[in-house]
Order: C-alpha cells, then structure tokens, then sequence
C-alpha cells in the first residue's frame, strides 16, 4: 500500500544512480518527496530522475563527488534553491576495492574507499546538519553501511569493512551530538541485496540465487526495495523516537 509520509518533503539521496540509491529515491518519489539524485555520473542520474518523474513525482539530478566538501555543500544548496528545504537525507554513495588479503590491497584502494565511505559520509552529514538545524522542522538523515564492519567480515574485505564500520561509529556520535538540534540519525545495514556488488566474480545471477538458498536463513538475497523500505521507515516520523540505531537487513545471515 502506498502511503503519503513524505508529502511536501524534499529528501536528498546519494549514489542514487543506481541499485539501493535508485530505490530509495524511486520509493521516497512514490511517498510524496521531492527528491534530489546526487551521483558522480549524469547519465544515470537522469535516468533515476526519468523513472522519478514516470511514477508522477517531482526529481532533481546533481553531479557530484561526496568525498569534496564543496559537492557536499552544493548538493544541499540545490536541494533548497530548487524546492525549499532539505527535509530527509540518505547517505549512500560508497565504493568496494577488495578482494585480497588486506596485506595485497593496493594503498590508493585503501585511500578511496575512506574517501567515499567515511570521509563522504562525514561531509555529507555537516552539509545536511547546518542545513536541517536551522530549520524549524529539523530533519532526518539516514546512512547506508552494510553488515560487513560491525556485524560481520569476510575474506578479502578487511578495508571495506572497516570504512563501513567507521560509518556506524560516525552515524551514533553524530546522533548524539545533534539530536536535540532536531535533526534525527540512523544507520541502516545491508547485507547481500540484489545489486552487482553482491556477485561473487564470475558468478551469474541464477548462481547467486542457488547460493543464497543454502546459505542465508531466509533463502534468498534482499531486494533493493526491501533496503528502501527499511531506509524509509528510519527516515518517517513512524520512528520518530528512534535515534543512532543500525537496523541489519541481510536475510538473517548474521544472526
């Protein structure tokens, strides 16, 4: 059942070009938000816009590199230049460099993905605080780790892993730090979800499917809808009192 929790709202997505990003944005569109889509490329931007403005909702592409503190600004002021305000925040844009052992993982891998996972997120969430505190209505901020870091590890991920932890220690401070300016903040955590990242090399669709089958309590992968909608819910005023939590969404994998 579509509802109408983000009617008048604008909300900003990062790394919305495509897979968790795009559903988000495509989901908080669905649910009455004006949405700005914030990528490094255009091209896929403009087709989440398309898909966007398809389902009747009202979207706004903007390039930028979330590891810049400037992007990170401009992206915010676009927001309220082009629809007022800047209501609801997904902090997704994020890279993997991996799959081996951490001794064997070139240092410029290391460097790029604290740039985009932790020091993004970091700009990212000064950006949308000084913005949100100073609105009367505060805000809502949600970023997007994943079970690797915190809750899990895994062969050839050790970086990877550690930038994403580092996302859910800077989200709980963060939320700490300015939930009494009203501007509340959450993690959401996935696990395997049906995006490219979660093929294993040379490994097909149908074989990722087998795989999960034996392997995760639930038997199957999450889809990007199911993120979205875990996303959606910190996001809405349904979870007005929770603040700093890290809701898991991985098919019971690390239970």
């Amino acid at each position: 059942m579509t509802t109408s929790r983000f009617t008048g709202r604008t909300a900003l997505v990062t790394g919305a070009g495509s897979g968790i990003g795009r559903a988000v944005a495509r989901a908080l569109a669905a649910e009455g938000a004006r949405v700005v889509v914030a990528g490094r490329r255009q091209e896929p931007l403009d087709e989440t816009v398309a898909l966007i403005e398809e389902q009747g909702g009202k979207a706004l592409a903007v390039t930028a590199d979330v590891s810049r503190a400037a992007d990170a600004d401009a992206v915010v002021q676009a927001a309220v230049g082009h629809f007022g305000s800047l209501d609801v925040a997904v902090n997704n844009a994020g890279v993997f460099r991996g799959g081996q052992p951490l001794a064997d993982l070139p240092e410029a891998d290391w460097h790029t993905q604290l740039a985009t996972n932790v020091t993004g997120v970091f700009l990212a969430l000064q950006a949308q605080i000084r913005q949100m505190r100073g609105q009367s209505a505060g805000g809502s901020i949600v970023n997007v780790s994943s079970t690797f870091g915190r809750h899990a590890a895994a062969p050839g991920a050790a970086a990877y892993s550690a930038s994403k932890a580092a996302v859910t220690a800077l989200s709980r401070g963060a939320a700490l730090d300015h939930i009494r300016d009203g501007v509340r903040i959450n993690v959401v955590s996935p696990g395997a979800t049906e995006t490219s990242m979660s093929l294993r090399p040379g490994e097909t669709e149908a074989g990722r499917a087998e795989r999960a089958r034996t392997t995760l309590p639930l038997g199957r992968i999450a889809t990007t809808e199911e993120v979205a909608a875990a996303v959606l819910y910190l996001a809405s005023e349904d979870a007005t009192s929770v603040i700093g939590t890290d809701l898991v969404v991985d098919s019971g994998a690390t239970l």
